[in-house]
């Protein structure tokens, strides 16, 4: 039996101990953390992927006369991480301000991950690339020949920065993860989307569509990633709209609408893009398959140009996810799940469930005659197309339309010749009623768009992240959101369903069977044909399940490594000279003396070509105030209100020059300013030495 006296020993011992842990302080980087402050490990990272910015066809519109020409504002790929705290499960999210994430990206992220020492923790299974379908970036990096024909073949540059820039935010990301968790909210965003394919979409059943006030989804979806300080760390959200603000006369770099969401909510957290660990705000893409942010149609969005109506549409959204980010409490808690598949959608048997009742298939991909009758938001300059063209109107014996004739024409060139519809009448059928353009699945020895395509399913906790190869219509979206929903409603009372679009690969596009019937540009650029939603829906109804399970899914086939399959068609560059006694970086045009806030400062510079530096990670100007003495950086290229552009003087001279615009801000202070340009060039052995010119100074009253 204890004493009394063992028993205020006992008390004292205790209670000095008490005191003593008090007050001893805690490490913060050590994991010792209530579990309702701790759900997963998070970490954010963000890199630049701009690339080059002269004389390289911009990816989205397939215009070859769209190069690029300069620099609006820099493009980023931004990255997630969320691990669980118990476990080595984990998912990679990255939204990159890209046209489309190809497989070729895919492949190259996932093995350079691989090639430097995170073996089998990032893979395929578990990472997730999506796009934010913006038309105004550099293209020439896909493996697939359809997607090269336009920027006349593949740029290895370009492509090496676009991967290794959304590997080195991954690797910020994961250097980041720290203990924290995450909040989830939604709500409608209104004013910047509409359907620019209401004939497709009004042949959906009536009932369906009454199911719904919108012929878009205006669903916005948040996360908060916080740490156990209550730190905000990052934001992803989920908006269905196009990237295509700008226009196809567009010659400047830019991040589009999305990417100008990103660019101010990162400033108005301070986030410093160039630091290892900074805030990072990602806009990612849904299901935008018929969706615009034109909304006045034909093109037309907000304002007077295009810079105005990117602007509008970009601070729609950020307001929006900021005040969804502001109101969010709900936090996600649950394991990490993914599930991933290569299936082969060339042939792929459909069970009648998912179909009209009857067990149907998809087919080797096909493009339809009105693909070559682009959209509202940017017509190509062919007469003889126009969205709604059909069999049996149009048939592939028909000689009564020049459209036959100028096919057949086709024939005659290599490769390209493989691809006329005129050529395969059986593709005919199996697409009916799509009369055949394009048939790239034919063309040998490798076919010119993906025949085998990547499907993942990411389960965190009651989020759902349905990733997609391909831009998928609203209705297309929301079937496949009921049908994945339908299986996780027991597991989760409050399940969240997004898709992410252009994701992991790109097949072009994906309507419903009713869309397809009515072969607009979308259901015409639908490549496995009428039922390849069907497949979709059966493919997320077995990884839902197998979620749901915990049943193994068969990885499928890797689509095969066309890397060393690729050419470049156009030549690089020979070499640099500024004219006659003048020196790189030399003035060309200067800047007035004085001016006044929202005036236009305008400077040119003799130059060598951008493309000898993309100058990733940093910039080719700055704008500069003079401080106590100090010059100090106020803005530069990858800001909103600058603007560089690149102007080829004389090609047998090898001149240009660049010139740089500052539109100054209502908020700048009184002062004395210059600008800097930063460049290098190329001598005709090859070799590249950098330069700066600097503007004289001027002053802003």
């Amino acid at each position: 039996m204890m004493t009394l006296k063992y028993l205020k020993q006992s008390f004292i011992i205790l209670l000095a101990l008490f005191i003593l842990f008090s007050y001893f302080p805690t490490n913060k980087n050590v994991s010792v953390y209530a579990d309702s402050d701790f759900d997963y490990y998070v970490g954010a990272g963000i890199y630049d992927i701009t690339g080059p910015p002269a004389e390289v066809v911009m990816m989205g519109y397939a215009n070859p006369s769209m190069t690029t020409k300069g620099i609006h504002f820099r493009l980023k790929s931004r990255a997630f991480i969320m691990k669980e705290k118990e476990t080595e499960n984990s998912v990679v999210f990255v939204s990159a301000d890209l046209g489309q994430i190809f497989h070729s990206v895919t492949q190259g992220v996932v093995q350079k991950l691989k090639d430097n020492g995170y073996g089998d923790l990032y893979s395929y299974n578990n990472v997730l690339l999506s796009a934010t379908h913006n038309h105004s970036g550099p293209g020439g990096y896909a493996h697939d020949g359809l997607y090269n024909v336009s920027t006349f073949g593949f740029h290895e540059d370009n492509y090496n920065v676009i991967v290794n820039g959304i590997y080195e935010s991954i690797v910020r990301a994961h250097q980041n993860l720290e203990p924290g968790y995450i909040e989830i909210n939604e709500g409608v965003v209104d004013g910047t989307s509409s359907n620019r394919s209401e004939v497709a979409y009004n042949n959906n059943p009536i009932e369906e569509r009454n199911q719904y006030e919108d012929n878009v989804d205006k669903t916005m979806t948040l996360l908060n990633f916080r740490n156990t300080d209550g730190e905000l760390l990052g934001i992803i959200n989920w908006f269905a709209v196009h990237g295509v603000s700008m226009g196809q006369d567009n010659q400047y770099i830019s991040g589009e609408n999305k990417g100008y969401s990103s660019y101010l909510y990162e400033k108005e957290m301070q986030s410093n893009n160039g630091d290892d660990k900074t805030f990072v705000a990602a806009f990612a893409q849904a299901n935008l398959g018929d969706v615009t942010p034109n909304i006045f149609g034909d093109g037309v969005g907000y304002g007077d140009n295009d810079f105005e109506s990117t602007k509008k549409s970009g601070e729609i959204q950020y307001e929006a996810a900021k005040s969804l980010s502001e109101t969010a409490h709900v936090r996600i808690s649950g394991p990490i799940v993914t599930k991933h598949e290569f299936k082969d959608f060339s042939n792929l048997e459909i069970d009648g469930k998912y179909t009209d009742g009857e067990a149907k298939r998809t087919y080797p991909s096909a493009l339809g005659y009105s693909f070559a009758a682009g959209t509202e938001d940017g017509r190509p300059d062919l007469g003889m197309f126009e969205e709604g063209m059909t069999q049996p109107e149009y048939k592939i014996d028909g000689y009564d339309n020049i459209i036959t004739y100028a096919r057949d024409l086709l024939v005659i060139v290599p490769q390209i010749g493989e691809m006329s519809g005129s050529l395969y009448p059986e593709l005919w059928e199996q697409h009916y009623p799509k009369p055949i353009l394009f048939a790239p699945s034919q063309v040998k020895p490798d076919p010119w768009t993906p025949q085998i395509i990547p499907l993942q399913m990411v389960q965190i906790g009651q989020l759902s992240i349905l990733a997609v190869p391909s831009e998928i219509t609203t209705m297309a979206g929301r079937r496949l959101i009921d049908i994945v929903q339908e299986n996780m409603a027991d597991q989760f009372s409050n399940n969240h369903i997004v898709i992410a679009g252009l994701a992991n690969s790109y097949s072009s596009y994906v309507t419903t069977p009713e869309e397809y019937e009515t072969q607009q540009y979308e259901g015409a650029s639908t490549l496995f044909g009428k039922w390849t939603l069907s497949g979709y829906l059966q493919e997320f109804d077995k990884l839902s399940k197998a979620i749901i399970n915990n049943e193994n899914i068969e990885p499928g086939p890797i689509p095969k490594d066309l890397t060393d399959e690729q050419v470049y068609l156009l030549p690089g560059i020979v070499f640099d000279a500024p004219p006659i006694f003048r020196d790189f970086g030399d003035i060309k045009d200067n800047v007035n003396t004085s001016y006044n806030v929202g005036d236009n400062v305008k400077v040119s510079f003799w130059s060598g070509h951008p493309n000898n530096n993309f100058r990733t990670e940093s910039t080719y100007l700055e704008v500069q105030q003079l401080i106590n003495g100090e010059w100090e950086v106020i803005a530069d290229d990858g800001d909103w209100e600058t603007k560089f552009l690149w102007n080829r003087e004389s090609t047998l001279f090898g001149t240009s020059s660049s010139t740089v615009e500052w539109e100054i801000p209502s908020n700048t202070e009184s002062g004395t300013y210059r600008i800097v340009h930063y460049g290098a060039y190329q001598t005709i052995t090859g070799n590249v030495y950098e330069y700066t010119g600097k503007s004289s100074e001027f002053s802003i009253n």
